[in-house]
Formats: structure tokens, sequence, C-alpha cells
């Protein structure tokens, strides 16, 4: 056996010839440092009209009030909270990729963390921007803290879980911005480095006086793992707060004990289903197939598969405690989300949660760009269907008849949330334009050891067992990134 660290039968998490210390750099600040290309400028245009729907819509809604939306006497939350919980879910993976993985030391995160950071950042901002709507005097927001105000000392509720949202969001945003920054710092060193002019100024001011020397990695790394142990928690504590909401409210379908791991292994579904999505368009209009390998994309479509099958756990477990609990409340909660007038958002929920991530037990189809691509975007759909559904079908039909009524959105209800979809997009591309969507740094870490030209110069040499190099040579296949040439000089 070679003593070589790295085993040859662990996935290359780099691909490609000649991939240098400098061909990194080069590959991946391509977005930042060159003119954007078509692509770019299509999404962003799209983008920011959706966000100019966003800024119409939510201003129409604070000149109007709540009225301007579908709201009603018997459901007094519906598109509003959905969307926000929705949004908090999706933040979700990037501090799961981020601080998770790190602590257990999965190198196959150090290609798309970046990006799954960023994406908890923007899907934050957007869920933060619903919590502001939905309160009907938003100039009064501030009274969410408790902070001493004008009238004497106005302290909140803290028996409320929507101030317990407060504490937890902004906390999650605080620590997951800090640590997103502070990975950037090496990275917005290296573009420093490479600028010239105004640039360089601005990105002097913002690597805070990086030198790369041990010392300063060595505070760096400590600094790193300090705030992946701080942020851990919050990837259990957000949604179960979130869940919260709901669960400690008296209201059939929603009081229930299950919420909070059920909210919280729906938030990493939903979250990773967003990252798959932005991660497979990115990799293909920035051509980073060498550094977001199929590797990378086959194990977040197992998360995905892992995730989905527990929220799939959850629902049967929820339709079993309703009948065991002998509530005939409970139980009519529960026949009227299957049957009911809203019959249609529950399956398709099902379908879209349960159904479309059993897929992925199949290698070809987990192995498959467009497929896991079009079944991440079935699966976010599916979630928000899963919001829809506990929040509306629990309120529509209350213990008086005489109150059931349907919710119907209006167009402000849909402006607000195809807008914060458009913001959330449009904050994304600039992003791509003014830092490297893959960790410069992180990456090149893993060119001595798991990259594909390192294993392949030790199948060359003759270093390894048989067995292990032909379990290699027959894995390299799937690769979209490794040649037919690089696999026949290998098989050889």
């Amino acid at each position: 056996m070679s003593s070589h660290n790295e085993s040859i039968i662990r996935e290359p998490l780099v691909t490609g010839e000649n991939i240098t210390y400098a061909k990194v750099t080069d590959d991946i600040l391509v977005s930042v440092e060159n003119r954007p290309n078509k692509a770019w400028w299509i999404g962003f245009i799209v983008a920011a009209l959706g966000a100019l729907l966003w800024v119409v819509s939510v201003g129409y809604t604070f000149w109007t009030g709540i009225g301007a939306w579908g709201l009603n006497k018997t459901v007094g939350w519906a598109w509003d909270i959905t969307t926000f919980v929705w949004w908090v879910g999706i933040g979700h993976a990037g501090t799961l990729i981020s601080a998770v993985l790190l602590l257990f030391r999965q190198n196959w995160r150090n290609s798309i963390n970046r990006s799954a950071e960023a994406m908890t950042i923007f899907a934050v901002i957007c869920a933060a921007t619903y919590v502001v709507a939905h309160m009907g005097r938003p100039w009064l927001a501030y009274w969410i803290f408790p902070l001493p105000n004008q009238f004497g000392s106005l302290w909140v509720n803290f028996n409320s879980p929507l101030v317990w949202d407060a504490f937890a969001i902004s906390t999650y945003f605080t620590v997951s911005l800090v640590f997103w920054y502070v990975g950037l710092l090496p990275d917005i060193a290296t573009i420093r480095d490479r600028a010239i002019g105004v640039r360089r100024r601005v990105y002097s001011i913002l690597s805070f006086g990086w030198n790369g020397s041990v010392k300063t990695w060595q505070r760096f790394e400590i600094v790193c793992l300090i705030l992946a142990g701080i942020a851990t928690p919050l990837v259990l504590s957000v949604h179960t707060i979130v869940s919260m909401d709901f669960a400690t409210s008296v209201i059939p379908g929603w009081h229930t004990t299950i919420f909070p791991p059920y909210f919280v292994a729906g938030a990493i579904f939903s979250g990773f289903a967003m990252v798959q999505t932005l991660l497979l368009v990115m990799r293909k209009v920035l051509n980073l197939e060498h550094y977001i390998t199929m590797f990378h994309i086959e194990s977040m479509n197992k998360i995905i598969l892992v995730t989905g099958s527990i929220v799939g756990i959850a629902y049967l477990t929820e339709l079993f405690i309703a009948w065991y609990s002998g509530s005939e409340y409970e139980l009519y909660a529960f026949q009227n989300r299957i049957a009911g007038p809203y019959w249609w958002a529950y399956w398709t929920m099902m379908t879209c949660n349960v159904i479309s991530p059993q897929l992925f037990w199949f290698k070809k189809i987990r192995t498959s760009i467009a497929l896991s691509w079009i079944l991440s975007i079935v699966v976010n759909i599916g979630m928000w269907f899963e919001r829809f559904v506990i929040i509306v079908t629990s309120l529509h039909r209350d213990y008086l008849p005489s109150s059931w009524v349907m919710f119907y959105p209006t167009w402000a209800d849909v402006g607000i949330f195809v807008g914060s979809i458009g913001l959330f997009f449009t904050m994304f591309l600039l992003f791509l334009r003014v830092l490297p969507p893959v960790a410069i740094a992180e990456v090149k870490l893993l060119l001595k050891t798991q990259s594909h030209a390192v294993k392949k110069k030790i199948i060359l040499e003759g270093k390894e067992e048989r067995e292990y190099e032909e379990f290699y040579k027959n894995s390299l296949d799937k690769y979209d990134s490794v040649t037919e040439r690089e696999v026949k000089e290998l098989v050889k």
C-alpha cells in the first residue's frame, strides 16, 4: 500500500488537467474580474424586474394597509407567513454546509460553501422583509425589541413566539453574516492583490489588512472553528423557534410537538434544494465544472433524499397521531387537508416532497444534471405548498361552520412573493460580480490530495493496489468534467 494520506478510492473533488494554484484563481475570479456575459445580463434583468415588482407590491401594501392582501377574519395568516417560513428554511443549508460540515471535516463542502453562505444571507433578508410587511404598522417595527421608547419602558411579551422569532432570526443572520465574511477575507485579499485603481483601494479596505502570514492563517482557522461551533446549534434552534409560532397555539393541525424536528428537517431539505438549483446553473454559466463536480451534486442529492424521507415520515406521523389522539377536531383538520377544498395543495405537497426525492435512490437520476436541477425546483415548490397547507387549511375552517371561508390571494400577495424571488436572485447575481462564488483558498487545499490530477499520477506511477485503481477508473465515467481522453489514458 502507498503511504499516501488520501485513499485513491475517494472520488476527486477537483477534476481536470493542469490544474495549478494560479489556474484555480483565474478560473474562479472570471466573473469578478471580467465583464459580465450575456447569460448574466439576461438573468439580472429578469431578476431586477422581479425586484421592481416587489418594491411596487410592498409599497402598495404599506400605503393601503394589510387589507391589500387576501386575508379575512378567519384566515388571518396566509401567503405572508407561508413565504416567510419558506425563506427562513431556504437559508438553513448555508449554515449547515458551512458550520456542520466544517466541524465534521467534510472537504466536499469547500467548493459549495461560499455560494450557500451567500444564499443564506439573501434568503434571511427576504424573510425579514415579510416580518416588517405583515406587521400592519411597519413604522413600529422596533417594538419587537426590548428597547425603552419615548412612552416609557415598553417591554415586549417574552412569552410570545413571535418575539422568539425576532431574537432567533437576528442572531442567525448576524452569526451567518460574520461567518461568511470571515471566510471571504483570504479571497478578498487575492482580488485586492490583482486589482488596480479604485477597485484595489476598496478591496484593500474590505480585506482588513490580510497579509497571508502563518499567524494570520492560524487565527483565521481558529475563528472559523469558533464561529462554526456557535452556528451549529442555530441550525436546530432557528427553525425550531419558527415552528413554535404554530406549535404553541391551540389550533387543531398546529398544536403538535412534532413540529420542531419536522420543521428543521424540512428547512434543510428545501435549503439544499435551493443550493442545488443555484449551483447547477452557476457551474455551467461560469465554467466551474472542475470545482463543482458530480461528487458535490450527488452528495447534495443524497442529503435531499435523506431529509425528504424524514419529512415523509413526519407527514405519516402527523396523520397517525391525529387518528390515535381521538380528538375529533384534530382528525377533521387532517381530513380537511386531504379531501377538503384545498386537497390539490395537499397532494401537490405530498407528490413534490415525499415521492419526487425518492427518485434519487437511482444512481442515473442522482448523477443527472438536468434531472437534479428539475427535482430541486420541484422540492422547493413542494416545500412552499407544505407551509401553505399547514397555515391556510388549519385556519379556513374553525370550530364555527358559519365562519368557514376560502382564502384567495390578491395581486399584492402574488407580487410580494414573486418579487421576493426576484430580489433574492438580484442580490445573488450582484454577489457573483463582486465576490468569488467558490472559496479559492479552500479549493487550493484540495489540490495536493483530492484532485483528479494527483490520483491520476498515483495510478500511472503504480503506487496503489490494483483493485483500488480499478474502482477509481470505473467511477470516472460519471464526471462531466473528466474528458474521455483522460479516462482512456488511465484504462489502457
